[in-house]
């Protein structure tokens, strides 16, 4: 018998967890048509990342739920709630980010060699001064 006694415990202990079943917004509230332009209470049947609810967290019945997901839908639709919320975290202790830092303050790097291509192109390249001079005599001659 010691054997059944413990099998009986077993079941009852699992019976007992998922005995106590969650009671609907809806229901104790005693809510009959679901409106999606109800902002608040839909609301209450999303996450803090504006997802929807599952039915075992909420306890509505299977059209409860139904109704409730095509209301979070429509007003998704015409933007009186988020399709999502993302939260931000700030993250540190990582070691690329030193880098990234001293790099966007300081100067644009400058290039410590000439172009590929341009060597042995010949003399008839103008040099980057000359250019410049060139451009501000023809500026202030016109």
């Amino acid at each position: 018998m010691a054997g059944k006694n413990a099998k009986l415990r077993g079941k009852n202990k699992d019976n007992s967890r998922r005995a106590k079943k969650k009671v609907s917004i809806l229901t104790s509230e005693k809510v009959e048509y679901i409106d999606y332009k109800d902002v608040e209470l839909l609301r209450r049947f999303t996450s803090d990342r504006a997802k929807i609810r599952a039915r075992r967290v909420t306890g509505n019945d299977s059209q409860q739920q139904a109704a409730i997901a095509m209301a979070i839908k429509n007003a998704r639709e015409m933007a009186l709630l988020p399709y999502a919320s993302r939260v931000t975290q700030q993250r540190s202790g990582r070691g690329d980010r030193s880098e990234r830092s001293q790099r966007a303050d300081g100067p644009p790097p400058t290039p410590s060699a000439p172009p590929p291509g341009s060597e042995g192109a010949g003399d008839d390249e103008v040099s980057g001064e000359e250019l410049v001079a060139a451009v501000e005599t023809d500026e202030g001659g016109a």
